[in-house]
């Protein structure tokens, strides 16, 4: 058994550990709330926008189409990847690494397939194995449309110049503080709407189909980078709530069971103290 010196060395430093994976808890959960209205308030309308869209593309192909929506066979692949600059967050990060190594191994293999990093934390593992063309870790540090809108601007220009014949996003989607979903989604080329989903309703355009295709596509493209990345955020600090939640629910229970030990071993110590104190007596009497 440890002595009573070294468990209440254990039980201070579980204290100390204790404040702040609570504090980590508090300020996680505060940053939850903005992000978790942002991204509840955008998807209606980003949903709604690419299903105008894929309709439109669909009902264009073959007859004047969109460059973005041109298909050609599958050789260079460009994984968009979507981590987070800080750890503790769980198994956010390592379940993006993992699926962009799936990616890899199973859905494109023997395939040229490259990364473009969001997050410090995917670009320090993914770079030890893969290509990386370019990082943007900074874009937490004042996430905004516009900012947002350059990253998606180099991705298409990547596409239209035929570097890459696809383009995939691999983040977090937010359902819950405890529940975040990986997802792998086609950023380019645009993946039209088949059969019924296509638009049917009898619209009139102004001043044309393909030019308001041409104006919005880009538009689109930019407010679905925008919303993963808003997703990832968002799920982010899901993750890190409940991660630094249960940290301090665990820290809590280890630093019982540590004083329930202290107690015993202080117990005891004293025990012994008086025992030695009335066999000292017993000697002297004796």
């Amino acid at each position: 058994m440890a002595n009573l010196k070294e468990i209440r060395n254990r039980i201070s430093s579980i204290s100390s550990t204790m404040q702040i994976t609570s504090a980590m808890k508090m300020v996680s959960a505060a940053k939850l709330k903005k992000a978790q209205d942002a991204i509840t308030a955008m998807r209606p309308y980003s949903d709604k926008l690419t299903e105008l869209l894929q309709g439109l593309s669909a009902s264009l192909e073959g007859d004047g189409g969109s460059e973005y929506a041109d298909k050609r066979p599958v050789n260079k692949v460009l994984v968009v990847a979507i981590t987070s600059n800080r750890g503790l967050c769980g198994g956010f990060n390592s379940n993006i690494i993992k699926q962009s190594n799936n990616l890899v191994s199973n859905t494109y293999p023997g395939k040229q397939v490259d990364f473009y990093t969001i997050g410090k934390k995917g670009n320090d593992i993914l770079r030890k194995k893969h290509t990386i063309l370019g990082d943007q870790s900074k874009v937490y540090d004042d996430l905004t449309f516009e900012h947002v809108s350059e990253i998606a601007e180099l991705l298409m220009r990547l596409f239209t110049k035929g570097d890459y014949d696809k383009i995939e996003l691999v983040y977090n989607k937010f359902k819950n503080a405890a529940t975040q979903i990986v997802m792998t989604e086609q950023f380019l080329p645009i993946v039209g709407a088949e059969g019924d989903e296509a638009i049917a309703a009898d619209y009139i355009f102004e001043p044309s189909k393909a030019e308001i295709v041409k104006e919005l596509i880009p538009k689109s493209l930019k407010t679905q980078l925008f919303k993963a990345i808003r997703d990832s955020f968002a799920s982010e600090h899901g993750a890190r709530m409940t991660a630094m939640h249960k940290a301090t629910d665990n820290a809590a229970e280890l630093k019982e069971e540590l004083t329930l030990t202290y107690n015993k071993a202080r117990q005891a110590a004293i025990t012994n103290e008086i025992l030695e104190i009335v066999g000292g007596a017993e000697a002297l009497n004796n």
